[in-house]
């Protein structure tokens, strides 16, 4: 797991952060290629975003991202939204 410069993930929730090995897992397993966390709290973000919460993060890859977003969903399960961005994959805990 690479983590872009600037990007502090000490701060991360969690419901956020005990997840990451397994995304990249996923990401390893599916495009062969490692993630990077590109944003937790820093940046800008909308009004209300649960960044600010601690409680999401952006990632990139080379590749395509969508060929392990549907695995990340379905592992991640109802409580996460994973949402394709135009160049990142957003996640976030966010329970209904």
């Amino acid at each position: 797991m690479l983590i872009k410069a600037g990007v502090d993930i000490s701060r991360l929730r969690p419901e956020i952060r005990k997840k990451l090995s397994a995304i990249e897992q996923i990401i390893l397993s599916r495009d062969n290629e490692e993630m990077v966390i590109t944003s937790t709290y820093e940046g800008d973000h909308g009004a209300g975003s649960l960044h600010y919460g601690n409680l999401a993060v952006d990632i990139r890859q080379r590749k395509a991202m969508s060929y392990a977003l549907k695995d990340i969903k379905a592992w991640l399960g109802k409580d996460y939204d994973v949402v394709e961005k135009k160049d990142h994959i957003h996640i976030e805990y966010d329970p209904k």
